[in-house]
């Protein structure tokens, strides 16, 4: 990939990687990650806010800044969970309008509510239709939506992808008396094993042409 040439993304790529394996070995040990994981994820937006500054998708970096806010509460406060979920239902409206603005598309409404319906019949039957579970079923049918949408292919697809899956290990570690052990296990460790190279590859996602032109590093 062209993009891996500049010395900014290998020394980004490389400091996430570092940070990837300390906190996958720091959970497979039962060790207190959430600081290392939360530097990740600051880097992140960092980064995604440095190649919004030499001409990258500005998008992105306000849908990063929008991930670390939401992180703060969710991972390390563990504190205001609506909050912190209403904050990345905010990052799934920032990613619509990317998939609008890339393939020039509206949005397809009627898919989204059906998403949204079947995602509220399910936690009717689930017993789980408190606020907060309503607000994650927004969410989660907004998230799935995008990713039906979003090109294929891509570094963003991807990126959404591997955030989905996050997304699902940690519906499965917070509900485990609807699954088997083994899978709430791998979820524990599932939830970042997907989300930090998600996040990644959707910071990838907003070097553009104009940067790739600009660049020098």
């Amino acid at each position: 990939m062209k993009i891996l040439r500049f010395t900014s993304v290998r020394l980004f790529l490389s400091a996430e990687s570092a940070l990837y394996i300390w906190f996958l070995l720091a959970d497979l040990f039962g060790a207190d990650s959430k600081y290392v994981k939360y530097t990740a994820i600051v880097l992140c937006f960092l980064f995604a806010l440095y190649l919004a500054l030499r001409g990258g998708d500005r998008l992105m970096a306000a849908a990063l800044g929008l991930t670390v806010a939401a992180d703060t509460f969710l991972l390390l406060l563990e504190d205001l969970y609506g909050l912190g979920v209403a904050l990345f239902l905010l990052v799934q409206i920032l990613y619509l309008f990317r998939i609008r603005r890339d393939t020039g598309r509206q949005t397809r409404l009627y898919l989204r509510l059906a998403l949204l319906s079947a995602v509220l019949c399910l936690e009717y039957l689930l017993a789980l239709l408190t606020p907060l579970h309503i607000l994650a079923a927004v969410y989660f049918s907004a998230f799935i939506g995008n990713v039906i949408e979003c090109p294929r292919g891509g570094l963003f697809f991807w990126g959404l992808l591997l955030f989905l899956c996050c997304d699902i290990c940690v519906g499965i570690s917070n509900a485990p008396a609807l699954f088997p052990v083994r899978w709430e296990r791998f979820a524990h460790i599932g939830m970042w094993l997907f989300y930090l190279p998600g996040q990644v590859l959707l910071v990838l996602s907003g070097i553009t042409v104009s940067f790739k032109e600009r660049s020098t590093v």
